[in-house]
């Protein structure tokens, strides 16, 4: 993935002109809707901190007529502390479960000790993030909906060195308030998201002084196989 600090988020500066009109030319966003196109551009240009690594990715096909996706992951050196996937749905006849014409879906995930794991009131907590993050950035947003998972796995045989691993899962979806020309401000949710991804992975807030943030600490990154 490319790091992100001080980067468009799909990785397109250093492309000369030609280069970035080339890539459009074959881009299925340049045939899309007015909204979804500046809706994806801003999703483009977020600037975002330097832990959190951003990709495109390969948007689901049936969900809605347009889709962008992004992947992301916290990183500490060589080490991912939590990953997620962001998606960006659009259907401009609108639709009712939605209450608007955009949609945003997603998925993010950090592995913990059992013990943190454990505590009952975790996934309510999980869930606050997710709705605080958005209220922390002043966005509006509708219809909020989601399960917070937690599973457990042990290792036996060849792998019954590995000790226990537990990993948290928030997969969301929410219909943000659409601004000027139908254009919600997807940069924002964006930087949302990347809240909650960095709280899930431990991060101390990026602004200094923010006591509303809860981290977890005692971070447990990914198992190799």
């Amino acid at each position: 993935m490319a790091a992100a600090e001080g980067r468009l988020s799909d990785g397109a500066d250093g492309m000369t002109e030609s280069e970035r009109e080339g890539r459009k030319t074959n881009d299925p966003v340049d045939s899309a809707p007015p909204p979804f196109r500046a809706a994806v551009d801003a999703l483009r240009g977020a600037r975002l901190r330097p832990e959190i690594e951003v990709d495109p990715a390969k948007p689901p096909q049936r969900l809605a007529p347009y889709a962008y996706a992004l992947e992301a992951a916290v990183v500490d050196g060589d080490e991912d502390l939590a990953d997620g996937r962001l998606v960006l749905l659009h259907d401009p006849a609108g639709h009712d479960a939605w209450r608007g014409t955009f949609r945003l879906v997603t998925l993010v995930r950090a592995e913990l000790e059992p013990e943190m794991a454990a505590d009952p009131l975790l996934p309510e907590v999980c869930w606050s993030w997710l709705t605080g993050a958005l209220k922390g950035r002043g966005l509006a947003f509708e219809e909020p909906s989601g399960t917070v998972t937690r599973a457990g796995s042990n290792y036996f045989g060849g792998l019954g060195d590995r000790p226990p691993a537990s990993q948290i899962e928030i997969r969301a979806s929410w219909t943000p308030r659409e601004g000027s020309g139908g254009v919600p401000d997807t940069a924002a949710h964006l930087a949302a998201w990347c809240d909650l991804l960095s709280q899930v992975a431990g991060l101390p807030p990026s602004s200094p002084g923010d006591a509303s943030v809860v981290t977890l600490p005692q971070r447990r990154g990914p198992q190799k196989s």
